[in-house]
């Protein structure tokens, strides 16, 4: 037991500004893709998501016509 508090021992006092920093940043976004996964998984959201599966196909549709003089 003594050898893994050694293990994962942090000197918290010799931190520096950017190891905080960085320690901050992915707590967050760890967090954030807890509530992502958390929202995309939950059955009660799956027929609004589902309808929104072809939207990136649409909006290519619709660059190319403009691009092609609307053909």
């Amino acid at each position: 037991m003594n050898s893994i508090s050694a293990y994962f021992h942090t000197d918290w006092a010799a931190m520096t500004v950017s190891d905080w920093v960085g320690t901050i940043l992915t707590v967050v976004i760890f967090v954030l893709m807890v509530v992502v996964y958390f929202q995309v998984f939950r059955p009660k959201n799956r027929d609004r998501l589902e309808a929104q599966k072809h939207i990136p196909f649409e909006v290519d549709n619709e660059s190319n016509g403009d691009k092609d003089g609307g053909k």
